[in-house]
């Protein structure tokens, strides 16, 4: 009973973290997609089912983007979050690219966070039709979901040990630091106090 509760808000939980991040909030999307995969590998939850939630999670932010462009983009565009992300400039730089390159547009925003919400809120607007916009965001993203699903399933115990000397090499790095700014403190006192004794001697 406790492994299915844990399971199902696993589940619920990766999905939506991953439509968020989908639909602009500054999320990585590839945060989700390992933090399931780890869990998967951990027995947390089951990787045949969570890979498909996180194939979902993230074309569902895409897909709600586009027909909210399509269907209200002038009205989305007076509102000021909206112009937050995507400026009067940014809007025609991507439309023109949809109207030359579609598919390499939408294929390209795929992978760039910044752009992504933007890039799919302007297909919509500038009517890219939804079965080319849906075949190269659902092609982008066969490649990209599964190959970091599995690349953190299968090398998990390695992330974990990654994570260590990270702590560790950051303890150094701290300790290093504060060594060399002693040290640079150090050598502005003398080099102040010799000046000094410089100008007093003049």
């Amino acid at each position: 009973m406790v492994q299915g509760f844990v399971e199902q808000f696993t589940y619920v939980g990766g999905f939506a973290v991953l439509l968020l991040a989908s639909l602009g909030v500054p999320i990585p999307e590839e945060a989700p997609i390992i933090a399931m995969a780890v869990l998967s590998h951990e027995g947390a939850a089951r990787a045949w089912i969570a890979l498909p939630i996180c194939f979902v999670g993230v074309l569902s932010g895409d897909v709600i983007l586009y027909f909210a462009g399509r269907h209200w983009g002038e009205r989305l565009l007076n509102w000021r979050v909206v112009r937050f992300v995507l400026s009067k400039e940014r809007e025609e730089r991507i439309k023109g690219a949809y109207r030359r390159h579609a598919i390499k547009m939408v294929i390209t925003a795929r992978h760039i966070m910044g752009l992504r919400a933007a890039a799919f809120l302007t297909a919509g607007i500038a009517h890219v039709p939804f079965w080319k916009f849906i075949a190269a965001d659902a092609g982008a993203a066969l490649v990209s979901v599964p190959l970091g699903f599995w690349l953190a399933y299968f090398f998990t115990d390695q992330l974990h040990e990654a994570l260590t000397d990270v702590r560790r090499t950051e303890r150094w790095v701290g300790v290093i630091a504060i060594a060399v700014v002693a040290i640079a403190l150090a050598g502005i006192a003398w080099f102040k106090r010799r000046r000094v004794d410089e100008l007093a001697s003049e």
